[in-house]
């Protein structure tokens, strides 16, 4: 059973070098010091690359990866928001979905007007915009 390929040392977290390459076929063994590849999409978790697997095989289709997952849309969203995160990217904070979707069930039961609902919303985005990091690269999370 292969096992899958460690990045990080799990008593004290910092990076591993492979020593050992070897085929499984002739059994030939190469010796040294190997630099690990350095794309930081390896420092996914199992499961982070599954997602972002699912996500390319539905072309980004969001509502296709809530049914395969059986998740929600704002589970999708945060999902997707940590991954570059997790990749040591500098992400701009976007507004939150949850608190989003709250003022548009407001709006449709009819507790808020649509001007009212546009202020929040407006509101929301705002606070989100001055919360973004000022260091390093950012990306757009949206």
């Amino acid at each position: 059973m292969e096992k899958k390929l460690l990045h990080d040392c799990p008593v004290c977290g910092k990076n591993l070098r492979v020593r050992v390459l070897q085929c499984p076929g002739c059994q030939t063994r190469i010796e040294g010091n190997f630099k690990p590849n350095a794309s930081p999409i390896f420092y996914l978790s199992g499961k982070e690359l599954e997602f972002v697997e699912l996500f390319i095989k539905v072309r980004g289709n969001i509502k296709e990866v809530e049914k395969a997952l059986g998740i929600s849309y704002p589970t999708v969203r945060g999902m997707l928001d940590s991954i570059p995160r997790t990749m040591g990217y500098q992400v701009k904070r976007t507004p939150d979905a949850k608190k989003r979707m709250e003022i548009i069930e407001r709006l449709e039961k009819g507790q808020i007007d649509a001007a009212q609902a546009a202020e929040l919303l407006k509101n929301d985005t705002a606070e989100a915009v001055t919360e973004e990091s000022k260091e390093g690269e950012e990306i757009d999370a949206q």
